[in-house]
């Protein structure tokens, strides 16, 4: 049995003729005949009752009627979800991000933007730092993430650049350091600090501590914690000063002030990563857009 087997029946059922039917649907009425013929056989049972004055639905065709057209409606409504789905206007998205990235209105807008291009893609966002968005991306946890880059890429991801930030000192509001104006890495000599454990960000860790060797600082590291919403808490509370991502000045959090460095940098590209190798049309549609 075949689909067309099904919309030649509706045909004559509802046109009540075999010959209207030919016509509507520009097929012979032998070939309309026969199909209606074959389907019959293969239910068992006839459809059509033959009278002098043409055709008439059995009783078994009335009820087969309500349930090809449903079906029918079902294969159409499949056709378009598969249409709207292979076109990047249907379907699903998970998205991880960095929570500092979100702030600055660019991730933001992007998101936003492509909501109303395409209101039927159900966005799935998951705040993660980059390493695991990186890993959730490899194993296909995530579709792609918003991620502060530092190294080089793993195998297999493409990535959109979106902006970049650099790092930033925090220090308690109480602390006269910074008050001035920016500070040199000399300055910071014998200050307590507060930053990631490396077992976190490796990368990112490795590039800091070089970045202030090169200026012959070493940071003295007393407490560590594994968000910069832990580490900007615990300068808050006075335990030491911390260098960030730049971001967390559009957000900064009670009794900690924001001093830019005068000789210590570390770039922080913020992209949007993903699977090269992706057969989502929507994760292909948003790329595009982001671009």
């Amino acid at each position: 049995m075949e689909l067309r087997h099904l919309r030649y029946f509706i045909a004559v059922a509802e046109l009540r003729s075999v010959r209207a039917a030919s016509e509507q649907l520009h097929v012979t009425q032998p070939a309309i005949s026969r199909q209606i013929q074959d389907l019959e056989d293969a239910i068992g049972a006839a459809l059509f009752e033959r009278t002098p004055r043409g055709l008439r639905l059995t009783d078994a065709g009335v009820a087969y009627l309500s349930e090809a057209r449903d079906i029918l409606a079902r294969v159409d409504a499949a056709n378009r979800l598969a249409r709207r789905i292979a076109s990047g206007v249907q379907g699903a998205l998970r998205i991880g991000f960095v929570e500092n990235a979100a702030w600055s209105g660019v991730v933001s807008r992007a998101l936003s933007a492509f909501e109303q291009a395409a209101p039927r893609v159900s966005l799935e966002l998951q705040p993660m730092n980059t390493p695991e968005q990186l890993e959730a991306i490899a194993a296909g946890r995530l579709d792609g993430g918003f991620c502060y880059r530092v190294g080089i890429s793993p195998e297999g991801l493409a990535s959109v650049p979106v902006l970049e930030q650099n790092v930033v000192l925090a220090v308690p509001e109480a602390w006269a350091l910074g008050k001035e104006g920016p500070v040199a890495a000399r300055e910071l000599a014998d200050t307590p600090f507060i930053a990631f454990p490396r077992r976190i960000y490796p990368a990112y860790y490795d590039r800091l501590l070089s970045a202030c060797a090169e200026r012959g600082l070493t940071l003295d590291i007393r407490q560590e914690a594994s968000t910069e919403t832990a580490i900007l808490s615990l300068v808050s509370a006075g335990m030491g000063a911390a260098i960030v991502n730049a971001a967390n000045r559009d957000r900064p959090p009670a009794r900690v002030r924001f001093v830019a460095l005068q000789d210590v940098s570390v770039p922080l590209p913020l992209e949007f990563c993903y699977a090269a190798n992706g057969t989502n049309a929507a994760l292909e549609r948003f790329v595009e857009q982001l671009k």
